[in-house]
């Protein structure tokens, strides 16, 4: 497909050769119950062609660069930022990235943040939900809050697999519910500990629609009444909450879009992918929901797949860009149309097995 005025993805993982390395090394071959996938930059520009992503902004996923050894964690943090910023430089508006950090070391995680905003111009931050058991909101970080606040940083929340998910004696992969409770946990925990409150500057991207957030943020804001909790969160739980944004991947059915639509304003979604965790064709099912989504107006499908993450990254704006609805793409060609086609049985299985 020619992009046209493509989407943006906000949920793109890379898999940098040294962070491969290091996970064999260590005997790691799965990720919250998923094989760790052989990816290389070629792979995401194919499936950003073949599914009209414009822009990655891509990321590192759990569990981060902490395996025991804090000076492995600070070179291996240093060593993906500088493998993603060299994708960036290579292919302009191609790829962006948001910075791994070497948590939950908080003062070598603000030296590698300022090197990697400052030096290497990455988009914004990653941050696991929890780190060595310690969640987002822990005063602990304080100082890296502080440093984040004060560049008006955009930090993508990701989930990790807590300890305690780790010990639970059920034999579901932990990336179908546990990676859900560690974001929920680490936004809920950020708005109650008054994290939100004090560090107003940080703009923070929740993955995966913000796990069970948007379902139980009534239930959550009863903490008002409670005045141990309410100090925390003045201006009333409920409006920390809808200063989250909240990206697609792995969650555009209606189901997950009607409990965000009631919850945020529709300007706070932005489309993700989760690739290559979410492999190729899941990638492309999960376009075609979107695309094909009654759900949602048109100027409101064009603000989620682009529009709407222009508000937090204009840098990748064309030129004369208006952000309006309009087609996402032009007429596919004849080989684009062979590709499609050749997919079709691809997608038609994973949408009924969706929908079972």
């Amino acid at each position: 497909m020619t992009i046209q005025q493509g989407r943006i993805d906000v949920h793109h993982h890379l898999i940098p050769p040294n962070f491969s390395n290091v996970m064999h090394r260590k005997g790691i071959h799965f990720v919250a119950g998923a094989p760790l996938p052989n990816w290389t930059l070629n792979n995401s520009l194919e499936v950003m062609n073949d599914n009209g992503i414009q822009t990655a902004i891509m990321s590192l996923s759990c569990p981060g660069v902490y395996f025991g050894n804090v000076q492995e964690a600070v070179d291996l943090a240093r060593s993906c930022n500088e493998f993603a910023a060299e994708a960036k430089v290579e292919h302009p508006n191609r790829f962006g990235f948001f910075a791994v950090l070497p948590m939950p070391f908080t003062d070598k995680a603000c030296i590698e943040a300022t090197y990697a905003l400052d030096v290497l111009k990455a988009d914004g931050i990653v941050l696991m939900g929890s780190t060595e058991g310690q969640f987002l909101g822990d005063p602990n970080f304080d100082e890296l809050m502080a440093e984040l606040n004060r560049r008006k940083t955009i930090v993508f929340v990701h989930p990790n697999m807590h300890a305690t998910s780790e010990t639970l004696s059920i034999k579901t992969p932990g990336f179908m519910v546990e990676f859900l409770c560690d974001t929920t946990r680490a936004a809920v925990n950020l708005v109650l500990t008054g994290a939100i409150e004090k560090y107003p500057n940080i703009k923070w991207i929740l993955a995966h629609a913000g796990g069970f957030l948007p379902y139980v943020a009534w239930r959550i804001s009863l903490g008002n009444l409670m005045k141990e909790i309410a100090i925390n969160a003045p201006q009333g739980i409920l409006t920390y909450i809808k200063s989250f944004y909240f990206d697609t991947a792995l969650s555009p059915s209606r189901m997950s879009m009607a409990a965000l639509k009631e919850l945020v304003e529709p300007s706070h979604i932005l489309f993700g992918s989760d690739f290559p965790f979410a492999p190729a064709p899941l990638t492309a099912s999960q376009v075609s929901t979107l695309d094909n989504s009654t759900f949602w107006d048109e100027p409101t499908k064009y603000g989620i797949n682009r529009g709407h993450a222009l508000s937090l990254f204009p840098q990748y704006k064309m030129d004369n860009e208006q952000i309006v609805s309009q087609p996402i793409f032009k007429e596919m060609g004849f080989k684009e149309k062979m590709k499609f086609q050749i997919k079709k049985p691809i997608l038609g299985i994973l949408e009924r097995i969706r929908n079972k």
